[in-house]
């Protein structure tokens, strides 16, 4: 093997690994984000509020809250509403505002809004940081244009 391609093919196994590492954060960010949201909206979080919000069942939202306790991202007593604990927020602000900076990137470039809400949902897990700042800031260069 060359040097080069030695060179190339380490690279496309950290690009490998970091797809990995992003899928195995995307429910958690996904879910905390959504219960922020619900929080915000109706002063409380209930299982069914998030498997409507979500789109998915009653169970699916139940393993999916076991996992983020587990993390300490949320608490939660049966029959109780889902709280997020400061770890919690934190994760939910970041995953809201990578969220928003890729869903204006994506207006900005003149994607149909039904288009750029949906690849918002996947791209937002896999930016890399460098990517977002540059996002941000071609939206802040860009927006007095608007």
């Amino acid at each position: 093997m060359t040097r080069r391609s030695s060179q190339s093919a380490t690279l496309e196994a950290a690009s490998f690994k970091k797809v990995r590492s992003d899928h195995a954060m995307e429910t958690a960010e996904d879910y905390v984000e959504a219960v922020s949201d619900i929080l915000h909206r109706l002063g409380q979080c209930r299982v069914r509020d998030l498997a409507q919000h979500m789109g998915v069942s009653h169970v699916t939202v139940s393993r999916a809250i076991a996992r983020l306790q587990e993390k300490q991202l949320v608490t939660t007593e049966p029959h109780r509403p889902i709280r997020l604990t400061a770890e919690g927020e934190r994760l939910a602000a970041a995953s809201r505002r990578r969220h928003e900076i890729v869903l204006t990137f994506l207006r900005a470039l003149g994607v149909p809004e039904t288009e750029a809400r949906r690849d918002t949902e996947g791209l937002e897990h896999h930016v890399g940081q460098a990517t977002l700042d540059r996002m941000a800031a071609f939206v802040n260069k860009h927006r007095w244009k608007e």
